[in-house]
Order: structure tokens, then C-alpha cells, then sequence
């Protein structure tokens, strides 16, 4: 079995300096990759109003405000886009963390995974897991037993959730799932807090999220696997989230 060398135009996330690190072989990334990006999906059914657990409404507005106006992201993104397009690549795209096998991964050598929360297990503000992803996070929790966490620019952030009680109000409701407290937005910020709660290097963990510019770019800057999901409502995104071929554009820039 050989180390891939990743392309100069792709993230690096096995940097080859680290021998504990997974070794993938052509034969078993490849067949991954293709098993997660290639199938089609019908869309996600809606959550009914009586399932979802929302955010307090004391909260709602700033949180709305706050993240289409993530200035770190805004920063972030003139400056991926300026000079370094490649970081809003993904590894890995799928429509929805359905089409991730979840097995594969752990066989790999990964040893935990870190999700966004808005628009890639709930929708956004509400502190609820979609229903249909339900049977795909207990395959994820079946393949990382204990090592499955949550990395979110809203439920978490002491910003937003100075007390943490949302985030406790997130774990009772997807079931246990740790939500890790930080400082910073993402695309800014270490992964200290991350590698701190499971033990290891970003190199051997998953990012999955909703976004190019802030989960993706803050996944590849770290060196995490990372697989980029479709939002799953985006009735109240900000508009560059609306348009994800543009987003693919100038991530793609890269290969010119």
C-alpha cells in the first residue's frame, strides 16, 4: 500500500511527515471517493414545525445578523479567493452525510468526526436533527463510538452561547453528541480546542460541513479529510451560500 501524493493544486491532509498518519492506497481512496460523490439523492424531506427545538428568540436576531455578517469569514473569503482558492476545495462532496460511508472512513484510519451543525445536521437556528439523516449519524456513531463531536459557528460559540446551554440542549437532543465550546468563527481560529477533545491530530479526523468558505477552508487549513455537504434549506442563507456553482468557480480557480 502507498501514501497518495496529493496534487499541488488540492489540500494536503496526510502530510507525509507524521508516519502514525493513515496510508491510503489508490484502491481504497478512489472506490471511497467515488461511492460518496457520484450517487444522487432526492431531497430532504422538511422537519414539521412540531419537531424542530429552535434556538430562544431572545437569541434568533443576533444570531441571524451575525452569521451573514461573519467579518472573519468576509476577510477569509477575499483573501482565499485573492490568494489561495485552493483551500475552498473539499476532498470529498455529497448531497447530504447519507452518501458518506461511514465505515470506509474508520478502515481508513480516520479516528473521529467533526460536523457543522446549520444546514448539514439541522436547519439553521434549529437545535433539532433533520429526520432523514437520523439512521446515518447512528452509522457514524457505530463506526466512531465516542469520537463524533460538533464545530459550529452558532450552538457553541460563547458569542452566541455564553452559558452553553444551548449547546447542552443540542447534545439531549441529537443524543450525546459532544458540542465543542470555542472562541472563534470559523474560517479563523486554531484547531487546538478539536484536537484537545479527541486526543489527536486533525490529520486523523473528518470535517463535514455545509460551506466552502468557512468549513471547508478551516478544515483544509488544519489538514482534516473534508467533505463538503449540500445545505440542507436555504431559505435563510445569505446570498453566496444561495449559489454554490459560483462558489465552486472561484474555488476552482486554483487550477487555472
Amino acid at each position: 500500500m502507498s501514501r497518495i501524493s496529493p496534487s499541488p493544486h488540492l489540500p494536503r491532509f496526510l502530510p507525509s511527515t507524521q508516519p502514525s498518519l493513515p496510508l491510503l492506497s489508490h484502491q481504497h481512496l478512489v472506490p471511497l471517493f467515488l461511492h460518496c460523490r457520484w450517487r444522487t439523492s432526492a431531497p430532504a424531506k422538511e422537519p414539521e414545525a412540531n419537531e424542530k427545538r429552535s434556538v430562544p428568540m431572545t437569541n434568533w436576531w443576533q444570531r441571524a445578523v451575525g452569521q451573514r455578517l461573519n467579518s472573519a469569514g468576509v476577510a477569509s473569503f477575499a483573501s482565499v479567493v485573492a490568494r489561495e482558492p485552493h483551500l475552498a476545495l473539499p476532498h470529498i462532496a455529497v448531497p447530504d452525510i447519507r452518501w458518506i460511508d461511514w465505515a470506509d472512513l474508520e478502515r481508513l484510519g480516520f479516528r473521529g468526526v467533526v460536523f457543522d451543525k446549520d444546514n448539514t445536521l439541522t436547519s439553521p437556528y434549529s437545535l433539532s436533527l433533520w429526520p432523514s439523516l437520523s439512521h446515518s449519524l447512528n452509522l457514524c456513531r457505530s463506526a466512531f463510538p465516542g469520537k463524533i463531536a460538533i464545530f459550529s459557528n452558532s450552538t457553541g460559540l460563547r458569542q452566541y452561547d455564553p452559558d452553553g446551554s444551548e449547546a447542552r440542549a443540542l447534545e439531549e437532543s441529537i443524543g450525546g453528541i459532544h458540542v465543542i465550546r470555542h472562541e472563534i468563527k470559523k474560517p479563523a481560529g486554531t484547531a487546538e480546542d478539536i484536537e484537545k477533545y479527541f486526543g489527536c491530530s486533525a490529520s486523523l479526523l473528518v470535517m463535514v460541513g455545509d460551506r466552502h468558505f468557512t468549513d471547508v477552508v478551516y478544515g483544509n487549513r488544519h489538514g482534516f479529510l473534508t467533505i463538503l455537504t449540500e445545505p440542507l434549506n436555504l431559505s435563510e442563507e445569505p446570498f453566496i451560500v444561495k449559489q454554490p456553482e459560483l462558489c465552486q468557480v472561484l474555488a476552482c480557480l486554483s487550477l487555472i
